[in-house]
């Protein structure tokens, strides 16, 4: 218990980042808006997993050697920034079509192969260079010299948790019917956000040093 009092700061940083908007929490939004709930989740599982998969990457040390090599993480940053910025063609491309949207339908997983959700949730988070520098802060703010052997796995083990917690419910809350009539209302304009927001991410990534 003393233990886990000692890592709320570490917990509640990690939920203040995982929660508030980004492009992970939007996607998800925005697919939970519009093909329902369980395409949602698929990729909130996916985006978990990547941030997990840069967890471990910190937690065994890799991360030094990555950003000890530029190169690796000037590709990551190209590959990153040019998928946000595909998501913000698909997004305007959306945007642009007139007519009523569809409803959204919560069958869409029996002709969609749900790994497709899962790969697009991966791909989006493993494509953020700046999950590494997250993960060695959150990290770094648990761990001194003394601390003990179990710090390391209740930190990584407790934000998964909190992971977890706040993409699901991203995809629980704009799966409701009520934010579903919501985006039918307000397709353009919202799918005009994205594009807008996903753009602006894809610029900044590739041109951050």
């Amino acid at each position: 218990m003393t233990l886990l009092l000692s890592l709320l700061p570490v917990y509640a940083a990690y939920f203040l980042g995982t929660a508030s908007p980004g492009p992970s929490n939007l996607a998800i939004m925005g697919l939970a808006m519009r093909q329902g709930r369980l395409p949602a989740l698929i990729m909130a599982a996916g985006v978990i997993t990547g941030s997990l998969f840069w967890a471990l990457i910190v937690a065994t040390g890799i991360s030094s050697l990555l950003l000890a090599y530029t190169h690796a993480l000037i590709a990551i940053k190209v590959a990153g920034g040019s998928y946000l910025l595909y998501m913000a063609f698909k997004a305007a491309k959306g945007a642009r079509r007139k007519g009523e949207a569809e409803i959204p339908d919560h069958k869409i997983s029996a002709v969609v192969p749900l790994r497709k959700y899962y790969l697009r949730g991966l791909l989006l988070h493993l494509a953020n260079p700046k999950a590494i520098l997250v993960w060695l802060a959150i990290i770094s703010l648990g761990i001194h010299a003394d601390a003990s052997p179990w710090v390391l796995p209740f930190i990584v083990g407790g934000c998964a948790c909190i992971g977890v917690v706040v993409f699901s419910s991203y995809a629980l809350l704009f799966s409701t019917p009520t934010l579903s009539q919501a985006y039918l209302k307000s397709r353009r304009g919202i799918e005009g956000f994205f594009a807008l927001f996903f753009a602006i991410a894809g610029i900044k990534l590739l041109l951050s040093r």
